[in-house]
């Protein structure tokens, strides 16, 4: 397929295929409010840090795939890296402030438009973050990945999870084998990365379900159980990821 790759600095004009993806990419649960504060530093990424963010376009025109990035000063240790997204911004945005040169790139999204799911786009939206580092002379990329597939075992534990291998000795959940197969190794768990807080009848309009009861209740597309406390009027929701590191050499 015919592509080419530009940072959203090149292409400004592209910038709402971002929200557009998103709002296919992820659960509506999701897209709200971060009770961890992510949304004070995410504006930033379509300003500050334009450079980071991509756009692989079809020769034909279309978007493709949208990446979403940002470089940070990491010490290559698992305990040093970010507990959830907001920790990313906050860091990175305070490394770009204290004018700290960056030592790996952090990616914070891959999104592939539904009409070219399937082509095996992904690999390829990885593989242009870690160009994008290469070329920034970064010798790593960081993700904090989000397994979908996680969802279809709720109530497993995320650290069993990502032990889980099919018949190939390969990880079981797609998403962390489309790293896995390109390098990447596991460093640790993130267990709360975002943290999602509603009332009871907003956790009702964003899931279509009902919520009778307080207790733990399993929601499509969620990694882990959902919260609903009826006596407090509130649902909590906490967004586990793995992370993951590439080699850019």
């Amino acid at each position: 397929m015919p592509f080419k790759t530009f940072t959203l600095r090149e292409r400004p004009e592209r910038e709402d295929e971002f929200d557009r993806l998103s709002d296919v990419a992820w659960p509506r649960f999701l897209r709200q409010r971060d009770a961890l504060g992510y949304g004070q530093y995410w504006p930033h990424l379509f300003t500050t840090w334009a450079d980071w963010q991509l756009l692989l376009i079809d020769g034909m025109g279309p978007t493709i795939a949208v990446t979403h990035a940002v470089p940070l000063v990491w010490n290559g240790e698992a305990a040093d890296l970010p507990d959830s997204i907001a920790d990313i911004l906050r860091r990175a945005s305070a490394d770009h402030d204290a004018g700290r040169k960056p030592t790996a790139l952090c990616a914070l999204a891959a999104m592939i438009d539904p009409r070219y799911r399937g082509q095996h786009m992904s690999p390829v939206a990885v593989r242009a973050m870690v160009d994008l580092a290469r070329a920034h002379g970064l010798g790593t990329l960081i993700a904090p990945v989000r397994p979908p597939a996680k969802s279809l075992y709720p109530l497993a534990p995320m650290e069993r999870y990502v032990r889980w291998e099919n018949a190939d000795g390969l990880p079981l959940d797609p998403w962390i084998r489309v790293h896995v197969r390109m390098g990447a190794r596991i460093q640790r768990v993130a267990p709360r990365t975002l943290v999602i807080e509603g009332t009871v009848a907003e956790w009702e309009r964003w899931t279509d379900m009902r919520f009778p009861d307080s207790g733990d209740y399993v929601v499509p597309d969620a990694l882990q159980p959902v919260v609903i406390d009826r006596d407090a009027d509130l649902g909590r929701y906490e967004d586990p990821n793995v992370w993951m590191r590439h080699s850019t050499a």
